[in-house]
């Protein structure tokens, strides 16, 4: 038994040794027959990405996809008070956990490092975090829960790009449109990896930020729509309905893990997520607000902001490139349940991105299958939210850290000590038991029974298999001539 002193210099030691380690197993990507690759090859530049660059842009392009479009909608539900504050605060929470998912992952890896295991062809999941710290219960839930939250974000984006590209092309109906995406998003099975999203995390939130600005700017030039209303927020059920669509936003935590390991150095990752929170608030906060502004309750009937702006060039260029971040956004929602299906098929091993590609194709299908289901693209961003973000994102890894540290020795021999604005251990367990407590009755208790409400509503009114969802008539019947009229 080591004494106190010595017990916590060794386990600093351990983190050191998990980044090196790391960064031995993700350098290997860059080995092909045996030769290293140039370090300073096109390929690499727009390829292996492992810089705490590459993780901020992964963590800001992934917060902010179709969701960016459905918080104007959120502002009609909540006002706009309570939207600017809920905003606020979810990022933060949101913030708060992610951070508590990287610590809990140093920890995992550095006990793993000290009995010698390698990592090298293996990437490290949230699941597999949870077991190897708090046993297969905890993985069991960590799973359903992660990949559920995951199957219905890929679902999401399927709808998004149906919903967006009827606003350039009403010629096909949504149902139509996503037949084709589905196809088109089944491509991201030739990714191998979040160490290969450097290209597109640049371009993807690149596409969001033009998209947000031009929501903004539109919703001002445009200005208010005669007579317009704000009147929210008016029932609980659309008021807790908005929040936790905000829930949804601030969490995309359920690819945390995965974007850590595709890092060099991953101990870099701790306020990553918190750097991109606020980046993401320029483009949430302004454009939302502005949009909800200039049409106030008209946006309680149209989830998709782009449904009330007027169309022009600017409007298009903005639904293409939301198109082109949402094939990323889906590629990001299905590579952890690529790994996953890879792992339970015995295939994540294999070095042959062909024949990885072909046993990943299963997954794509019951997505697909949903989507076109359910294609109510707000309301399923709350119930999602409410149903699996709540845990997934906040009350599971909350818990999970409060649970790892709980004894003296776990807390003396820890890989990451608290941060430096909350040095106290008790402060940690007060403001997790918080957390906890705040998600589980406001988010998933209040938030559940508000987005399941509000789901079955849409499923009443427009039916399973909804050929146009929230589609109005481009091309109304012509009027019959007058002597037609009487013989009628």
């Amino acid at each position: 038994m080591l004494p106190p002193k010595q017990a916590e210099e060794a386990a600093i030691p351990a983190t050191d040794i998990a980044t090196f380690s790391n960064e031995t197993a993700q350098g290997g990507d860059k080995e092909q027959g045996g030769e290293t690759a140039p370090v300073f090859s096109m390929k690499n530049l727009l390829w292996h990405g492992g810089s705490a660059w590459d993780a901020w842009f992964s963590c800001a392009s992934n917060q902010v996809a179709q969701v960016l479009l459905t918080l104007p909608y959120s502002f009609s539900q909540l006002g706009m008070l309570s939207g600017v504050i809920l905003q606020t605060f979810y990022g933060f929470l949101g913030s708060w956990t992610a951070y508590l998912i990287s610590v809990l992952y140093i920890e995992y890896r550095a006990r793993k490092e000290k009995e010698n295991v390698s990592f090298k062809n293996h990437v490290i999941q949230w699941f597999e975090v949870l077991d190897g710290l708090l046993g297969p219960y905890w993985k069991a839930a960590g799973l359903a829960f992660n990949c559920t939250f995951l199957l219905f974000g890929s679902v999401i984006q399927l709808i998004a790009c149906a919903s967006n590209i009827y606003y350039i092309n009403d010629r096909l109906d949504k149902r139509t449109w996503t037949y084709i995406f589905g196809a088109c998003c089944a491509t991201t099975v030739f990714i191998p990896s979040f160490h290969n999203y450097r290209i597109w995390s640049f371009l993807g939130l690149g596409m969001t930020t033009y998209t947000a600005w031009y929501l903004t700017i539109a919703a001002a030039v445009h200005g208010q729509v005669e007579g317009v209303t704000h009147s929210g927020p008016t029932q609980l059920v659309l008021y807790f309905t908005g929040a936790t669509n905000i829930l949804y936003t601030f969490g995309g935590h359920a690819v945390t893990v995965e974007i850590m390991h595709a890092m060099w150095k991953p101990q870099k990752f701790k306020y990553i997520y918190l750097l991109a929170t606020l980046y993401v608030f320029t483009l949430t906060l302004p454009s939302a607000a502005a949009t909800y502004w200039a049409f106030g309750d008209q946006l309680l009937t149209h989830s998709n902001a782009f449904s009330l702006l007027p169309k022009s060039r600017w409007r298009d260029a903005a639904v293409i490139l939301m198109l082109i971040h949402q094939f990323i956004t889906f590629g990001f929602a299905c590579t952890p349940l690529y790994f996953v299906w890879e792992k339970v098929i015995g295939m994540h091993d294999t070095k042959s991105n062909c024949l990885r590609a072909l046993a990943r194709l299963p997954v794509v299908i019951p997505i697909w299958f949903l989507a076109i289901i359910f294609p109510f693209f707000g309301p399923i961003n709350s119930a999602v939210g409410a149903l699996l973000v709540s845990f997934t994102v906040y009350i599971i890894p909350a818990l999970a850290h409060m649970l790892t540290y709980r004894t003296p020795s776990a807390r003396q021999n820890a890989a990451e000590k608290p941060p430096f604005f909350l040095p106290s251990w008790t402060g940690m367990y007060v403001v997790n038991a918080l957390v906890v407590g705040w998600v589980l009755v406001v988010g998933f208790g209040l938030g559940g029974w508000a987005s399941m409400t509000n789901f079955v509503r849409q499923v009443d009114t427009f039916g399973l298999f909804a050929k146009c969802y929230q589609c109005p008539n481009p091309h109304p019947p012509p009027a019959l001539p007058p002597q037609q009229r009487r013989q009628l």
